[in-house]
């Protein structure tokens, strides 16, 4: 017979169950404080939203890198810097024909301390651009985790250039479960952020594509806000509560692992 104690032992390993999902920590591999976010959100107010939002780590990147450094100097705690080699905004489709993103990136490589270069944009034959290989090359020399922004394509030229690599393909390549499942089963040391995706979550369950997705590789998935105008910095709290919302659909391990857990264990894989 069940004592009154055992069910009231039973009862507060529950809700203790509960109350983690419900305040399940999130690693963000996907934020952007960039010139015009440093000004419209001044570093304490945007270290308070990420600790509002439960957001214990951040791969942050900017454009350019001084709202990563003054971000890091804030919360050097959660803070988890990424070199991009934008200066500004509009760089984005012209940057991998610029020279002078070489010497961008070698000063501040040589002065700051950095986890990842990227995020950058790069499609198809970009990845074969001196510029890019001198990229790839850098991160080479240096250990550093790339985060891609770009097509199937791109991406495997990325292998090819460096085999070893360590990718995280930004919104998974915008593409669908399936293929990115293929991208990943042929690319081990490739994992995707979920950044700027919402076809997860279909009649507020789990897409059984995606699910079917993340179950084939479990280790490799995590989210993301995508942080890209300044106004985003407003909706990190309630993308953490829609992740938090579908992910704590998941088996808990599996849920953990896209939460948080896959993004820390893909940066301290060397």
């Amino acid at each position: 017979m069940i004592t009154r104690k055992i069910i009231l032992l039973l009862s507060a390993l529950f809700f203790s169950d509960a109350a983690f999902a419900q305040e399940r920590p999130i690693f963000d591999a996907h934020i952007h404080y960039s010139h015009d976010a440093v000004r419209a959100v001044p570093p304490k107010q945007a270290v308070k939203i990420l600790r509002d939002a439960g957001v214990r780590k951040a791969l942050v990147s900017s454009s350019d890198d001084n709202g990563t450094q003054l971000l890091k100097a804030a919360a050097p705690d959660i803070v988890v810097p990424s070199l991009r080699p934008y200066r500004r905004r509009g760089a984005m489709s012209t940057w991998m024909h610029d020279p002078s993103v070489i010497d961008y990136l070698e000063k501040n490589l040589a002065t700051n301390h950095y986890e990842a270069i990227g995020e950058f944009h790069a499609f198809g034959d970009d990845i074969k651009t001196p510029v890019i290989q001198r990229l790839i090359a850098l991160a080479r020399e240096r250990d550093l985790l790339l985060h891609h922004h770009g097509d199937r394509a791109a991406l495997d030229l990325i292998f090819n250039s460096w085999p070893k690599a360590r990718v995280l393909w930004a919104h998974s390549g915008f593409t669908d479960p399936a293929s990115v499942v293929d991208a990943l089963d042929r690319h081990p040391r490739l994992w995707a952020d979920l950044a700027y995706r919402s076809d997860m979550v279909s009649r507020k369950r789990v897409d059984p594509e995606w699910l079917a997705a993340f179950k084939a590789h479990p280790d490799r998935f995590m989210v993301g806000t995508d942080t890209f105008a300044p106004e985003r910095w407003y909706y990190i709290g309630p993308h953490a509560d829609f992740s938090r919302d579908w992910i704590n659909k998941l088996p808990d391990k599996l849920a953990d692992n896209i939460a948080f857990a896959n993004a820390e264990r893909m940066l301290k894989t060397k």
